[in-house]
């Protein structure tokens, strides 16, 4: 039989550990307050012939807006471009462009369909 005190320990260490500790962070909405942006700049790009990936990125951010560029090869021959800009009050925006004409080459024609000969009935 589990006896009265200790059912009354247990709930004293429960509502213990449910207070929240002076030192943790208030619950509720974040702060209003921001930290600011940390400026920064790269880029990269590959260029592999053999598989005929084509491809790259560049971007800078002043703390407070990231422009940049990236861009693509496309399975039709033309470069996609998208040229950006991203901010906290009109969030990204992006300009697409292609550089280039789609060029598809001709179907190749099917193969002979070979298969086993017809049945001869004698």
């Amino acid at each position: 039989m589990v006896s009265i005190k200790f059912v009354v320990l247990l709930v004293l260490v429960a509502v213990a550990a449910a207070v929240p500790r002076p030192d943790s962070p208030p619950y509720g909405p974040p702060s209003p307050y921001k930290e600011p942006g940390m400026p920064y700049d790269f880029a990269y790009a590959v260029k592999d012939d053999y598989t005929g990936n084509d491809f790259g990125h560049s971007e800078s951010s002043d703390g407070n807006v990231a422009t940049g560029s990236y861009y693509v090869l496309l399975p039709d021959g033309r470069r996609q471009v998208v040229t950006f800009t991203a901010d906290h009050n009109t969030g990204f925006v992006a300009d697409v462009a292609y550089e280039g004409e789609a060029s598809y080459p001709a179907p190749a024609p099917a193969p002979p369909a070979y298969g086993p000969p017809p049945p001869t009935y004698a």
